[in-house]
């Protein structure tokens, strides 16, 4: 999976044919990656509309002017970062996100790469019996999952995002097939992650861990994934349909500042 995209400038106005070839790369690769862009925030939000309508995330502010694109800002203070976990953009919402288009502002001169896993492979790898079992699942997903405190309590630990997020926000909780079919290319994916998959429906907390913890650790193993290295100007767009990703946080005592925006699209049951 991903693929470097080459000799192309997303600031400028791209033609219908770029727009399509660009479409069809983010399908056959899961992952597309541009190096060298220059990209305010009205125009990274206009080139995620090629793949879907840009979301407003439910618990940060937009950039000033526009509401859909979210600064990322991890400081030198910062003991933790925004991401640093498997998971799929928002898989808690009965809708999840279906793409990210992030852009890399300003990053440290080595660490914070981001992990991408590849999540048809990971449902490939299973044995035939384990994914019949799994197609009668549905998984519970819980935006507070990994905060018992409140998410609004952990996520004021980032200096740089307390302000923006909304301490009076509820969690979010949805219901996805465990085996999902992407509606273009006809593929299935394991749709689990540590994040947010909180159990199973009809089932306690306590009887899905054992299974959510194999099949979160089986869809990252090191033959599904690949390293994605950050540059000043880079821009990645993801698939959330079949991928999940892991920012790393390896750069202490450095200054991080990522532009993000998702962007909704079909997922059919």
């Amino acid at each position: 999976m991903a693929a470097e995209v080459r000799g192309l400038d997303l600031s400028a106005e791209l033609r219908n044919q770029a727009r399509e070839l660009i479409h069809q790369a983010f399908l056959d690769y899961q992952i597309i990656f541009f190096r060298g862009q220059t990209l305010d925030a009205a125009k990274q939000v206009e080139i995620a509309s090629i793949f879907g309508k840009p979301a407003v995330y439910p618990s940060l502010a937009g950039v000033e002017g526009v509401p859909e694109a979210h600064d990322l800002i991890k400081t030198a203070d910062d003991l933790i970062n925004f991401g640093g976990i498997w998971h799929s953009d928002t898989s808690y919402k009965p809708a999840p996100d279906m793409g990210t288009a992030l852009y890399a502002c300003e990053v440290p001169d080595a660490g914070g790469d981001t992990l991408f896993a590849n999540t048809y492979l990971a449902f490939d790898a299973l044995s035939d019996g384990m994914k019949a079992m799994l197609e009668r699942l549905v998984a519970v997903n819980d935006s507070y999952k990994l905060y018992p405190g409140g998410r609004s309590k952990h996520i004021s630990k980032l200096s740089a995002m307390k302000d923006a997020y909304n301490d009076g926000s509820e969690a979010m909780q949805s219901e996805h097939p465990v085996i999902r079919m992407h509606p273009d290319t006809g593929r299935k994916s394991l749709y689990v992650n540590t994040a947010h998959t909180l159990r199973f429906k009809d089932m306690t907390v306590d009887e899905s861990k054992p299974l959510i913890d194999f099949l979160s650790e089986h869809s990252v193993r090191p033959e599904f994934t690949c390293r994605l290295r950050w540059q000043n100007g880079a821009v990645a767009i993801w698939d959330n349909r079949c991928t999940q990703h892991f920012a790393v946080n390896d750069y202490p005592d450095e200054y991080r500042r990522m532009r993000w925006v998702t962007f909704e699209g079909d997922w059919r049951q």
